[in-house]
């Protein structure tokens, strides 16, 4: 079914009774020409692009859990591509392209509100940074505006410009950065694999790979042995635990990574906003809460839920800026588990195993990579070659001295 105006209309008149399964649940097949390990955004995307872009067959996407699941649908829906580096930026760019015409791409509604993203400087050093980062990304195609505090004060009001410890000197500001509805992500990029006959399997958890003389044959699971010509691995911040058991450590570390909402409020903030002298990013959502967040904990854990010394330090960033937002209530919290990279950049790539590639190691920046993602790790299973804007991205940089170092910080994965 493809959906429309039309469609919602003629539904409304029968009652509703006619919408479809946005995808199907079929049972494993015994042999897959590719199968994708985690049915989070990148695995679902990668499978979408094989099909559409790369005239992929018989591919198999497996998840432990349930679609949506994962750090797909934990996260503060931030999509933007304001990077600095070569390695990033180009890459950046092509996933924010990707996203102005995907609805339309897998006809699903993602709720894609450009609305804009402003990152606050704070310090003179800070300013001549933040017009390197913005020449950086004009050269590459993105857009990119330096901001006057007297405009930053028009748009926001309510910020607190005046701090004597954090005056609010300018800001870089995005105009085609924003937010996304990331369930929708996930639930649009499965329904397209499906409807180009790519098989969603749920509660399939890989126990394990068959690997002989070199190459993989397929991967043990709990729902039984499946073969595959090639596998992906797309699963976040349960990389080092899947890896290991094809025998690879991986230069990475899994830490959490907390968001919040508050309560609904009026309209308050057009875009997104990040504060420059610590680690805080606010926007709002569609039904009125402010989503926000802030630094990882400091310590690895596979758990998706945080602590509440980040909660006070992530709330304390907040009212740096927005002392007006003190009295709203928050709503919730939860956790994604970032597999964190030693220099803050993620990996694409083939493994030393013939037929076993790797995606992940994406640290903050994996909601926005997504259709990038996606589009890069397809036409590597695909070709066999790294996708142009993906060719930073192997795993022998860290032994080359390659390293896209960029927020500085080098092999502290918590900092990043």
């Amino acid at each position: 079914m493809r959906y429309s105006g039309f469609q919602v209309i003629k539904q409304a008149l029968s009652g509703h009774k006619g919408w479809t399964p946005a995808w199907s649940d079929p049972e494993p097949q015994p042999h897959y020409d590719i199968i994708i390990i985690g049915g989070g955004g990148h695995g679902l995307a990668t499978a979408y692009y094989l099909a559409k872009e790369f005239g992929g067959k018989r591919i198999a996407v497996l998840e432990k859990g349930w679609i949506g699941g994962g750090n797909v649908g934990r996260n503060t829906t931030i999509i933007r591509s304001n990077y600095l580096l070569d390695g990033n930026e180009p890459f950046y760019e092509f996933s924010l392209k990707l996203w102005e015409g995907l609805e339309q791409n897998f006809n699903y509604n993602a709720m894609i509100s450009q609305r804009g993203i402003l990152n606050l400087i704070h310090t003179d050093a800070q300013r001549d940074a933040f017009i390197r980062r913005g020449n950086a990304m004009l050269l590459n195609g993105a857009d990119a505006e330096m901001l006057t505090t007297a405009q930053i004060k028009k748009r926001y009001p309510y910020l607190n410009t005046e701090d004597a410890r954090f005056p609010i000197k300018g800001g870089l500001a995005q105009h085609r950065g924003g937010t996304v509805r990331h369930d929708a992500v996930a639930w649009g990029y499965a329904r397209g694999a499906d409807s180009r006959g790519v098989d969603i399997i749920q509660n399939c958890e890989v126990t394990g790979f068959k690997i002989e003389n070199g190459k993989v044959l397929g991967v043990e699971t709990s729902r039984g042995f499946i073969g595959a010509g090639k596998v992906g691995c797309a699963v976040a911040g349960s990389s080092s635990r899947l890896m290991s058991k094809a025998n690879m450590r991986l230069p990475m570390e899994s830490h959490v990574l907390q968001a919040f909402v508050s309560e609904g409020l009026k309209p308050v903030m057009a875009g997104v906003v990040t504060f420059g002298a610590g680690h805080f990013y606010c926007s709002q959502s569609d039904k009125g809460g402010l989503v926000f967040g802030g630094d990882l904990d400091g310590y690895n854990s596979y758990a998706q839920r945080g602590n509440l010394p980040v909660v006070e330090d992530v709330c304390e960033g907040g009212m740096a800026i927005f002392p007006a937002f003190g009295r709203a209530r928050l709503l919730r919290m939860w956790g994604g588990v970032m597999d964190m990279s030693m220099d803050g950049s993620p990996i694409i790539d083939k493994t030393h195993i013939d037929g076993l590639y790797f995606n992940g190691g994406w640290c903050y920046g994996g909601f926005k990579a997504t259709p990038a993602s996606g589009y890069c790790f397809a036409h590597l299973l695909a070709k066999d070659a790294p996708h142009p804007f993906a060719t930073d991205y192997r795993f022998d940089r860290f032994e080359k001295g390659r390293m896209i170092d960029e927020k500085g910080v080098g092999n502290q994965p918590n900092l990043h």
